[in-house]
């Protein structure tokens, strides 16, 4: 009965997706003032037309179909949850199955890079088709490694709660969209919070401007995995530097809240089942905190030397740069000196790991928050799970811990759990507005 499992979701959602009136405007047109976001590009998109035609691809040019692969499928989920995202061809089917009319707008903003200074950065912003906001979610996304994973490019599995009547906002994060050029500081958190926060306050006056604007001014924030903890950082930044954004709540999943702790568990089981992540980490800690160490001594010289074809051109998504390394064995990724923990320059990563792990800052949560995590999340440790109940303590935090299976699978799961949420809290609203 598994198998049956997504057909069955997929029926049910589309018998749910029903849209009235569409919302017509160029986006193109508006007249925004300076720090303002500013449309690239923009469609209005029915996914069931674009199957029909065949038009609807997969990231290898493929006409978009069900496989029949059960690794495919997202409850049994690729070998060993190779990657962070669900497939191209999983996401999209979904995609179709709950927005099948929405507005896409791909755009960019202002923010500041790791030292800083102003940087232009780009993301997306999804809009129901009738044009009627009722708050804003703003998304910090899973690890990708490809661009064309990358918001700006693609619709993002989050995108399906725009038929609940949210505007969906994605930034890109530095290293993809129209900073694709650029090495991602993967899990630097600082910076990362800071770009997706300044991509919210740039949408919502462009909001305003094309009669968008949101019915509440409280926003949710919502992500998972590498997102469930830049999430956690962004209502950090909020609740200490910026509480004129009001919260609602938040929903965190399948976070590498200690990033410290994660490393450690690379190392003492000497397995990495998301091979990719140890030197996209290694090489984010390195560049995003600017520090003193020679990659070259910490990576495998097969590692190294693939490291801008496989990694940096972001040519490839996480699950191929996994089958190129062909090797989930940490020994065999990193050298002797990346392995040992008292070597000065693991010191100096672990001082990094540190300051970049949410669980290290001296904050407990204020707006209620949702966290979900997998018992078998073989990418995130559970470990971190427990480790921010443990932190946490008297924080208004609803826990779902469970064995929920992979931790792509969690995607989904956490997903419908966000959806079910938001439709509970709906029905307590009900009659304050009229939509």
């Amino acid at each position: 009965m598994k198998k049956y499992w997504l057909v069955i979701v997929i029926a049910g959602l589309l018998a749910s997706c029903d849209v009235g009136d569409n919302y017509f405007v160029n986006f193109d047109d508006i007249d925004t003032d300076p720090g303002m976001f500013r449309v690239v590009h923009q469609q209005y998109t029915d996914l069931e037309e674009l199957v029909a035609s065949g038009d609807l691809k997969d990231m290898d040019g493929n006409a978009l179909m069900l496989s029949n692969n059960p690794e495919d499928t997202v409850m049994g989920g690729p070998k060993r949850a190779s990657s962070v995202t669900l497939s191209s061809i999983m996401q999209n089917l979904v995609d179709f199955a709950c927005a099948r009319h929405v507005i896409e707008l791909s755009g960019i903003y202002e923010s500041v890079d790791v030292d800083g200074n102003p940087i232009t950065l780009s993301g997306k912003v999804l809009l129901p088709a009738d044009g009627k906001v009722k708050r804003c979610i703003l998304v910090s996304h899973y690890t990708i490694a490809s661009n064309a994973e990358a918001p700006s490019n693609t619709f993002p599995l989050e995108g399906l709660l725009v038929k609940l009547g949210y505007a969906v906002i994605v930034p890109d994060y530095i290293g993809y969209g129209v900073t694709s050029h650029m090495v991602h500081p993967y899990l630097v958190m600082d910076v990362t919070a800071r770009n997706v926060l300044d991509m919210y306050k740039a949408v919502i006056p462009f909001l305003e401007k094309a009669g968008c604007k949101p019915q509440y001014d409280d926003i949710y924030l919502m992500g998972y995995s590498q997102g469930g903890a830049t999430t956690m950082a962004v209502q950090h930044l909020i609740e200490h530097h910026d509480e004129d954004v009001k919260i609602r709540r938040v929903f965190a999943g399948g976070g590498p809240y200690d990033v410290k702790a994660t490393y450690d568990r690379f190392v003492e089981t000497d397995t990495a089942s998301y091979p990719c992540a140890v030197p996209i980490m290694m090489q984010g800690m390195i560049v995003g905190n600017k520090l003193d160490l020679d990659m070259r001594e910490l990576m495998a010289p097969f590692v190294y030397d693939n490291l801008d074809k496989w990694v940096n051109s972001k040519r490839y998504t996480a699950s191929q740069i996994n089958e190129m390394i062909g090797t989930n064995v940490t020994h065999e990724l990193l050298t002797p000196k990346g392995m040992d923990r008292t070597s000065t320059e693991i010191s100096e990563m672990y001082k990094a790991m540190t300051n970049n792990s949410i669980l290290s800052y001296s904050w407990t949560p204020k707006a209620p928050v949702f966290i979900m995590h997998s018992i078998d999340d073989e990418t995130v440790p559970y470990d971190n799970a427990i480790r921010a109940k443990n932190k946490w303590k008297g924080a208004n935090i609803q826990y779902s811990f469970g064995y929920y299976g992979s931790h792509v699978a969690t995607c989904v799961r956490f997903i419908f759990a966000v959806q079910t949420l938001l439709i509970n809290e709906e029905k307590e609203e009900e009659g304050n507005y009229d939509f």
